[in-house]
């Protein structure tokens, strides 16, 4: 089952981005995202196999971004694919059977490719404008989150993204959205990684049928 929970690391260092997944680990986060960028390969591999440390100690799932040969290299949980990074279809090929892929999606057309490409989860945004992203899609909202999952009738788990707040996960659920990747938010202060817990639970949404093996 894929956590309803995805933290994005944040940090101005590696070692800022290890540290808070440190925190969010020992907050509770069942899920990690290493997300670095303009860092050379070298260095993102040292810090995806210091987050590999951290996570296995709480068997917190870890998934990397962007880097598929890396994600397999220190035995992530799987890899997640931006809009213009690698073709998820290619990173499979390279993959662990048991390694999932995520990819990101802006659009009714992007999920239903992704959903062709036969990726694990889809991660659609943004709600609204973020600051830990640049280049950033067109803002969906709530009004777009609904007319896409009602015209895609799917059982791939889509995670909601984009400057979500615990003030948001109520009427993000509503949409048909079954899970929700958050930064600034948790990043800000990790006991929001519990409340972010409690609201995803509460809900009745159900459950994704995928699993991690």
């Amino acid at each position: 089952m894929i956590p309803k929970l995805h933290y994005i690391t944040q940090g101005n260092s590696i070692k800022e981005h290890l540290d808070n997944i440190q925190i969010a680990c020992t907050s509770g986060a069942e899920l990690v995202q290493l997300r670095l960028k303009n860092v050379s390969e070298k260095k993102f591999l040292k810090a995806a196999t210091a987050a590999r440390e951290i996570t296995s100690q709480f068997q917190t799932r870890l998934i990397i971004n962007d880097h598929y040969k890396i994600a397999k290299e220190v035995k992530a949980d799987g890899v997640h694919l931006g809009k213009t990074d690698s073709c998820p279809t290619m990173a499979r090929k390279h993959l662990y059977t048991w390694q999932i892929i995520g990819g990101t999606a802006n659009t009714l057309e992007d999920c239903e490719n992704l959903i062709k490409k036969e990726v694990d989860y889809i991660s659609l945004g943004p709600l609204r404008l973020s600051k830990t992203k640049e280049n950033v899609s067109p803002v969906l909202g709530l009004l777009g989150y609904s007319m896409i999952l009602e015209a895609l009738h799917t059982e791939t788990p889509i995670i909601g993204v984009g400057g979500i707040t615990t003030k948001d996960v109520k009427a993000v659920l509503k949409t048909g959205i079954s899970g929700i990747a958050v930064s600034e938010e948790i990043t800000r202060n990790f006991d929001t990684i519990r409340t972010f817990d409690q609201l995803l639970n509460a809900s009745s949404t159900a459950e994704q049928r995928y699993t991690f093996n």
